[in-house]
């Protein structure tokens, strides 16, 4: 095979995103900070903001190739926060080192994940007409689940990764879908996830409502959640071990349909993962460590 260099590639990558935003828009009037996490979209992402209008200062542009995601980017948005309120900015956008998820930042500094972009992202697609359905993860929060049974939204849970998502909303004929790590899928506007596409999506949402992102995702309070890892030993079947099923039984009707129980096995280490949700964040926490510790004592015996 034959290589050869595109000398206008990052040009063309960036008409490409602006074309992802309503042509009767612009940003203009909004003071935006990027994250570019010191990779791949560090010296893309800016100009694709200033171009539609906005004013734009950067961090995480300056990749030695040891510092991505170091201190920076989606992985670690305290960086954006403390940028944006240095600046007096109106919004911050955090990429992370190869540019497809997306975490955002507001005038004070509050920090909104995948799943609360993913909101604002169907909601301005509801103004255009019906949606026929959204795919999350099995980490996606419930109050999201929720919010888009109010509006009559069908939602399905994939495994975690946004390939499983992908691969689901394939299944489905369905456009959007996401991770509240920050991976947002919107089919409708290109083939795979892309941070900066993302962002655009929750800026177009923002300029649609007015205000700022408070406004826009104030009313999706997401619901408190306790993760908990816990050490497995190899092979061990805590799928039918009877204490950690009774204890889990136990929480989810203490729960009473208010919040959901999640048991998962790392796929990559001796963990099992113990994530309990719901609306009470004490009942959370204490059902959570009941059930990390029913979980402990069947591995101890």
């Amino acid at each position: 095979g034959r290589a050869r260099r595109i000398d206008d590639a990052d040009g063309r990558y960036i008409e490409f995103c602006k074309g992802t935003f309503p042509f009767d828009m612009d940003l203009r009037g909004l003071k935006i900070v990027v994250d570019c996490a010191n990779g791949a979209a560090y010296h893309l992402a800016p100009h694709v903001f200033h171009e539609l209008g906005a004013e734009v200062s950067s961090i995480g542009t300056e990749p030695n190739g040891l510092n991505i995601n170091q201190d920076v980017g989606a992985t670690a948005p305290g960086a954006l926060s403390r940028a944006v309120l240095a600046q007096a900015a109106d919004v911050g956008i955090a990429l992370d080192g190869d540019a497809d998820r997306l975490i955002m930042v507001d005038s004070l500094g509050q920090v909104y994940d995948g799943d609360q972009l993913l909101f604002a992202v169907v909601r301005s697609r509801l103004r255009q007409g019906a949606v026929a359905g959204v795919v999350g993860t099995l980490m996606t929060n419930l109050a999201l689940e929720h919010a888009f049974g109010e509006l009559k939204v069908p939602f399905a849970r994939a495994a975690v990764g946004d390939r499983y998502v992908m691969d689901l909303l394939r299944q489905k004929g369905w456009l959007y879908g996401g991770e509240n790590s920050g991976h947002i899928l919107c089919l409708d506007r290109h083939t795979t996830g892309d941070g900066i596409v993302s962002a655009l999506q929750v800026l177009c949402a923002l300029r649609e409502e007015g205000g700022d992102l408070q406004q826009l995702l104030g009313c999706l309070r997401l619901y408190p959640q306790k993760l908990i890892n816990v050490a497995l030993s190899k092979g061990f079947p805590w799928q039918e071990h009877p204490l950690i099923a009774a204890t889990r039984a136990e929480v989810e009707r203490e729960l009473q349909g208010c919040g959901r129980v999640l048991l998962r096995a790392s796929g990559t280490e001796p963990l099992l993962r113990v994530m309990v949700e719901g609306q009470d964040p004490l009942l959370v926490n204490s059902a959570a460590e009941r059930l990390a510790t029913a979980v402990r004592e069947a591995v101890s015996s």
